[in-house]
């Protein structure tokens, strides 16, 4: 997918749902996972990574340091933060969060974040305006750095959940240290020592502590070694607080009153009395869909998986290198069918599917990874994109000539009814 056909379709999601979002870097924002965005986010210095990004955008390789928190085998939840509808349930109010729309002055969130960090000068981002997050740059003489803090309500899902401080699988999100704290009373806390950009093309670090509270809310503090996420050049070798002091910020008390200022959710999605469109089948069940429609006879085993509501991945190895297969599938994408398929060579089968397959090279720097995919989208509205990379991660360097599957294979899987039936269940 070029930068242009991707900008384009992701453009067209957020019109869909309404979520005015921008951001400096919209390839490093996203990787595999629902296109759906959630929140309506006040753009300020930063396009702030975790709760702030309830967004992932189909067939897009490779995850941003924050955007994507991906748990390894065995376990099914990712960080892209935000609330979603339930997986394999009747969505709730609760999964919608309007909090983006918080009133909260953002000196009052400034000052908490001021009185909880080091000695230092601040410049903070729309000082006089009001939100539900603050982003700004502290400098303690040891070189500028960029800070965010984003209040936010917790979703019904895992994934909206838990998810939001389980450490990534390090095949989709590299990192030097990443640790969790269950407190009793309090919530759970993770902290994470990772890099703004997977392919560490750029040395810019991120670090993150994210406090998921025993009564649902989300504090998402992260910090770079830079004075801008992106675009800005490395201005120490680490970000400024410690693990330590990032862990007191997050649990600082000044956030209590605040958070209290969040909207409850209500019901938002157009003409329904739910939050949101219909839930995607869950991570679990669309990963054992996928193994069971793998090629027989090519000896395929599968060396790593994960995923998150209506999206996983298989790394498999046929013992001729790993190569990364992932899936996604979505109900409800009939509004947007002409703008997801309104260019390159569109097929349509019998009962009027339109199929899409293409074949490019890979957008995450790995050196020369390949991205085939096929992308369907049926009558009903049910999308399913499969895709499979040339290496066992978007980010690192190809392990093969071609990814383990062909575009003809990779179609059969997207065009199996039992996607279909997973809806039905």
């Amino acid at each position: 997918m070029t930068n242009g056909r991707f900008e384009e379709e992701l453009g067209a999601v957020l019109r869909r749902t309404g979520a005015g979002f921008e951001a400096d870097d919209r390839r490093d924002l996203v990787t595999g996972g629902l296109a759906r965005g959630r929140r309506r986010v006040r753009r300020r210095r930063f396009a702030l990574v975790g709760g702030a990004l309830a967004l992932a955008a189909i067939g897009v390789g490779g995850v941003s340091g924050g955007a994507l928190l991906g748990a390894g085998d065995g376990v099914d939840t990712v960080s892209v933060a935000g609330p979603k509808p339930t997986a394999g349930g009747k969505p709730t109010a609760a999964t919608q969060d309007p909090s983006a729309n918080a009133g909260i002055p953002v000196a009052d969130l400034a000052a908490v974040l001021k009185a909880n960090t080091p000695a230092g000068t601040w410049q903070i981002d729309d000082a006089d305006g009001v939100g539900q997050s603050v982003t700004g740059v502290y400098d303690d003489g040891e070189g500028k750095a960029g800070v965010s803090v984003g209040l936010y309500r917790a979703g019904d899902t895992e994934e909206s959940g838990r998810g939001q401080v389980t450490c990534p699988n390090e095949a989709l999100v590299p990192h030097d240290d990443c640790t969790t704290e269950r407190m009793v009373g309090i919530g759970r806390l993770m902290i994470l020592q990772g890099y703004e950009y997977p392919d560490r093309r750029v040395e810019t670090k991120n670090w993150r502590a994210v406090l998921l509270t025993e009564d649902g809310f989300l504090i998402d503090v992260s910090e770079w070694n830079a004075a801008t996420q992106k675009d800005s050049p490395v201005s120490r070798p680490n970000p400024p607080f410690d693990p330590a002091q990032l862990r007191a910020l997050v649990l600082a008390e000044g956030w209590r009153p605040l958070l209290k200022q969040l909207p409850e959710p209500v019901p938002q999605w157009p003409g329904s009395s739910q939050a949101g469109p219909p839930p995607a089948p869950g991570a679990t069940v669309i990963r054992s869909t996928l193994r069971s429609l793998l090629p027989k006879g090519q000896d395929l085993r599968v060396v790593d998986q994960g995923g998150q509501e209506g999206y996983a991945y298989l790394v498999v190895d046929d013992g001729k290198g790993r190569s990364f297969v992932q899936i996604n599938v979505q109900p409800a994408m009939d509004d947007i069918r002409n703008e997801l398929f309104s260019d390159g060579d569109v097929e349509f089968t019998a009962d009027e599917t339109r199929v899409k397959v293409s074949k490019e090279a890979g957008e995450k720097g790995g050196k020369g990874v390949v991205w085939w995919s096929a992308d369907t989208l049926a009558k009903d509205g049910l999308r399913v994109v499969v895709s499979a990379f040339n290496a066992g991660a978007q980010h690192e360097a190809a392990t093969r000539a071609e990814p383990a599957l062909t575009t003809d294979q990779l179609k059969a899987i997207a065009l199996s009814p039992k996607w279909r039936a997973l809806m039905k269940k």
